[in-house]
């Protein structure tokens, strides 16, 4: 009994002992797992990370290049592409509550309407916002700052409203989200000069620039559709808050010399008020600037809701894709245009910005003239492609214009003008594509393009016989210039008399101050006479 007993303790002895033998593989078995699935997992998260550095610093070594990190151009290249992404994100949540899903006639008439309010944030930029603006421009950093937050504020506004569609927040939210926008745009292209590095020009940085933006608003636009259809447009717009008051932080810390004083002192200690610009007096060179652009917002303009009206009622057929691949297709190409636009732009260096512009304008005349007499899929595929190019790269050019020719106190108000004057060309262009549209038939097509390419034609013509009359009289004026008097070199303004629409009056006996205007146009995007060049910044 004993020697059982013995038998059957040593048995179940040696039993426990196997089974903790077992226990303590399958623990170093799970332990060696654990490690190596942390070790993958960790390998996993050092190569996303080392790769989002990689990514990083490669766009940094892009924004930061030829001395933009010193002067500060390059962080305001990353704030305006993280203002593009937010823009993007809003358009997006919102695309839907404007019209796809209606009826093609009833979709007409919401358009309209729409056309026609969205002028009315820039009725109220040009006139108010721009003086503003130039009124505290040693704040500029704080008002772009202050633009991206209250945006961000916006979104989560409009987020509250979709759920319940409460139209009453959700319209005025939008159209202060669109003013605010545009007031961000119009102090950052009044920025640019006080940034510029001594080896860019202005055509290049402006291209620089809106070439970050347009990337960034293209990868952001996919992104916000995705999550829309996942999480809901409400979700989108809070997601766009965070990211509009991160950049409105990033504004904050932008570099100081971006601000400017607010008043300048003239020669007899008065203080230099900010003139309100109007369309009568931003001056000739400037004048001819904006009208080819204007001609080139209009083709865009008609184009958008031309070729999309088209589509919806089946007169613009290919291959026989569905309605949704032609207007991506459109869409496609217009979006590649501006990037090309922005690419030839950064590359495009002493080229006058004159010259780019009306160049940008009679490519965009000879195409629309050709896709008129060979319409087709491809031709409007075509069309867009180069409309969105001469846009982005006359708009570019037409920046640096202004940025040349206006003065820092007023430099604001102008581009405010600008823009006013720009955004309703292109709401003229849109409305004259939804009344062509209504002609019905085959022939609407080269109908439309045909008298669209016209329109274009008589404003080249018209422009270029003005350009030509202004240089004409400009080479017929015979400066008289006196010769050095004993208290030195006379200044520049009795080298180059101002024009009489220029002046600036500051008080009894204020001297006139000449437009800048007055330098000859070979000296357009370069060094100024005296092999010097003013724009540079001076921090650099």
């Amino acid at each position: 009994m004993g020697d059982g007993w013995n038998r059957a303790r040593r048995s179940l002895s040696r039993a426990a002992r196997a089974t903790a033998d077992a226990g303590r593989g399958t623990f170093r078995a799970g332990r060696t797992a654990v490690r190596t699935t942390a070790r993958a997992g960790g390998g996993a998260a050092k190569g996303t990370a080392r790769a989002g550095r990689g990514v990083r610093g490669a766009t940094r070594r892009l924004t930061h290049a030829q001395g933009a990190d010193r002067t500060g151009l390059g962080r305001l290249i990353e704030l305006t592409a993280a203002h593009s992404a937010g823009d993007a994100l809003v358009t997006v949540a919102l695309a839907g509550t404007l019209f796809f899903g209606l009826p093609v006639d009833q979709a007409r008439g919401q358009v309209a309407l729409y056309l026609l309010i969205t002028m009315v944030p820039f009725a109220v930029l040009a006139p108010f916002v721009g003086p503003v603006l130039d009124r505290f421009r040693s704040g500029r950093r704080y008002i772009m700052a202050g633009t991206l937050l209250a945006r961000g504020l916006l979104c989560w506004a409009m987020a509250a409203a979709i759920g319940p569609a409460d139209g009453l927040t959700l319209f005025p939210a939008a159209l202060a989200v669109l003013v605010l926008s545009k007031a961000y745009n119009v102090s950052r292209a009044a920025t640019m000069p006080s940034v510029l590095p001594a080896d860019i020009g202005l055509v290049t940085a402006n291209a620089r620039v809106a070439l970050f933006a347009l990337v960034s608003a293209g990868l952001a636009a996919p992104v916000a559709a995705g999550l829309t259809v996942w999480a809901g447009a409400d979700w989108v717009l809070r997601g766009t808050m965070v990211l509009f008051i991160a950049a409105g932080v990033g504004a904050v810390r932008l570099p100081r010399h971006v601000d400017a004083p607010d008043l300048e002192e003239t020669e007899e200690g008065g203080a230099a008020r900010p003139r309100w610009r109007t369309v009568l007096n931003i001056g000739p060179v400037v004048a001819e600037a904006v009208r080819a652009n204007a001609a080139i917002r209009v083709l865009s303009g008609f184009l958008v809701l031309f070729l999309l009206f088209l589509v919806k009622d089946g007169n613009l057929r290919g291959s026989g894709l569905p309605e949704e691949a032609l207007i991506a297709m459109l869409a496609g190409a217009a979006g590649a245009g501006g990037l090309l636009g922005a690419a030839v732009a950064s590359w495009v260096r002493g080229r006058p910005p004159q010259v780019i512009v009306l160049v940008a304008l009679g490519l965009a005349t000879v195409t629309a003239a050709a896709s008129a007499i060979f319409f087709s899929l491809w031709a409007a595929v075509g069309v867009a492609l180069v409309a969105g190019f001469a846009q982005e790269i006359g708009k570019l050019a037409l920046d640096a214009v202004v940025q040349r020719e206006i003065g820092e106190e007023v430099r604001s108000s102008t581009f405010g003008v600008v823009e006013a004057l720009l955004q309703i060309a292109w709401v003229a262009g849109g409305l004259a594509g939804l009344l062509l549209s209504l002609w019905s038939g085959r022939s609407t097509g080269p109908v439309g393009l045909g008298v669209v390419a016209a329109a274009l034609v008589v404003a080249l013509v018209w422009i270029l016989l003005r350009r030509r009359r202004r240089l004409r009289d400009r080479a017929g004026v015979v400066l008289d210039v006196p010769p050095p008097s004993p208290a030195g070199p006379k200044p520049f303004t009795d080298v180059y008399p101002a024009r009489t629409e220029d002046v600036r009056a500051d008080g009894p006996g204020a001297r006139p101050e000449p437009h800048r205007e007055s330098y000859p146009e070979s000296h357009s995007d370069g060094p100024r006479p005296g092999g010097t060049k003013p724009l540079t910044n001076p921090h650099g």
